[in-house]
């Protein structure tokens, strides 16, 4: 049997977790009173270094600020911006003339209330074919 003062000691580190867990999402939740403010505009997203990585986005509602945490991918598209996501279509031909290849994407998703245009067409240059080559086999028993 054990003594009570080992299940007293057991209930009230139980009831401390359990207050701290509550607090915890208390201070997660965005909504509470004095925070009543319904449209939220938001702003790109500014990486803390260079053009792409961790970064910031500001949005404001009426009077209130927030500065919330955010990422740029470093291969987005500068073009149209890391908060608009299209689907786009395969790779067309080749121009000859231009030297250049191009696809169509269309509007996928909007975040953060982005400004996106509906369409885009995005533009990169033809790579030429190459051979590939044969690659030495290793293994055991080459001299």
């Amino acid at each position: 049997m054990q003594p009570p003062g080992f299940l007293l000691l057991a209930l009230l580190t139980l009831l401390a977790l359990t207050t701290a867990v509550a607090k915890k999402k208390d201070k997660v939740k965005k909504g509470g009173p004095g925070n009543e403010c319904a449209e939220w505009t938001w702003g790109p997203c500014t990486p803390s270094s260079k053009d792409c990585g961790v970064g910031f986005r500001e949005g404001t509602c009426g009077a209130q600020t927030q500065r919330v945490r955010c990422r740029v991918p470093c291969n987005w598209k500068k073009e149209f911006g890391a908060d608009c996501k299209y689907k786009f279509e395969s790779w067309g031909a080749c121009d000859g003339g231009t030297g250049t290849k191009a696809r169509q994407g269309t509007l996928k998703k909007a975040r953060y209330n982005a400004q996106c245009q509906e369409t885009i067409r995005v533009t990169k240059p033809c790579t030429p074919k190459t051979k590939a080559k044969a690659k030495a086999k290793k293994g055991k028993g080459k001299d």
